[in-house]
């Protein structure tokens, strides 16, 4: 049972839903940010809820010893997401990515913690045609950022292998929620499009809007990373974390419109990304074995949820700067 954790990256979307929740149930949580993609409003909300910070870089072998200091699970969140901006920093995104990982293992292991979770992504699976999407699949990373996560799965095996630290890494899907930020630079499609709708603005899709997603709500990734915490059989495994399924972006524009019941405008094509993938999907047998039947949001409550947090947030920032 996880007494005490860290978890990097807690500024972020994912990890601070991850910390908060901890804290809620009673882990004594420590969070690790430089807070260079995160955002300050996230750490008021550590701090409201009595979580210790310490400000600082997986870069820093330093801070990362700091902060594994005395905690029994570790849960690595801290990167430098998205696939653009690997294509665009391919060294910086590594020296985070990959660097930041080993330093992160390295300081777990020499704390004497128990167990780390690692945050992977379902971009390892690249162009493979192969749907739904099962691990034990050969790799085909179509970005600098899926190749960094894979070799951030590598280091956790090879660690777990080679000094007895338990690993597990969680291939997330596509992950959606309250508090995802919409300003940052390769903000994903929900919080944008979400804003969009409630606007009355024309989205902005990439591609024809066929591509296939498999979305995630926040707290269902939250629950796994639990899971794969206390989970006996989870050790040395890499797992998916999605719902199963699989939606086009067009299908997903007409959702966001349903959930905020409002129409949406025609949505402007641009070019695909480069790096993209085209479809996406999640088997999840592993996972189920692996950490059991898990609480489930499904993808109309997660996105009602998620559009009624942007409604919130956009009536507030009309209030504080009014047209």
């Amino acid at each position: 049972m996880t007494t005490r954790a860290l978890v990097t990256g807690a500024a972020g979307f994912i990890g601070s839903h991850l910390a908060l929740r901890l804290a809620r149930d009673g882990v004594s949580v420590r969070v690790l940010d430089d807070v260079s993609t995160g955002r300050e409003t996230n750490i008021a909300l550590l701090e409201a809820a009595g979580i210790e910070l310490i400000r600082g870089s997986v870069r820093d072998p330093d801070a990362c010893a700091t902060a594994a200091s005395g905690v029994d699970a570790v849960y690595h969140l801290g990167a430098m997401g998205s696939v653009p901006r690997s294509v665009a920093d391919p060294r910086g995104t590594f020296a985070i990515n990959v660097e930041g990982t080993q330093n992160v293992l390295l300081a777990a292991r020499d704390a004497g913690a128990r167990r780390v979770v690692f945050a992977s992504s379902s971009s390892i699976y690249g162009d493979d045609p192969v749907l739904p999407r099962r691990e034990d699949r050969p790799p085909h990373p179509c970005s600098p950022y899926a190749a960094q996560k894979l070799a951030g799965e590598g280091l956790c095996r090879g660690f777990f292998k080679s000094y007895g630290l338990e690993t597990v890494a969680l291939r997330f899907f596509n992950v959606y929620g309250p508090r995802q930020d919409p300003g940052a630079t390769y903000a994903a499609v929900i919080p944008l499009w979400a804003r969009a709708v409630l606007r009355g603005e024309r989205p902005v899709v990439h591609g024809d809007g066929l591509q296939t997603r498999d979305f995630t709500y926040v707290d269902n990734v939250v629950e796994a990373c639990l899971a794969a915490a206390r989970s006996e059989q989870a050790p040395g495994l890499v797992l998916n974390v999605g719902g199963g399924g699989r939606i086009t972006l067009l299908d997903l524009l007409a959702a966001i419109g349903e959930a905020a019941g409002k129409p949406v405008e025609g949505p402007d094509h641009t070019p695909e990304r480069e790096g993209d993938v085209r479809h996406s999907q999640a088997d999840v047998a592993a996972a189920r074995d692996a950490l059991g039947e898990l609480p489930w949001i499904d993808l109309g409550e997660g996105l009602a949820r998620t559009v009624a947090w942007h409604r919130e947030q956009l009536a507030l920032e009309d209030r504080r700067d009014p047209a």
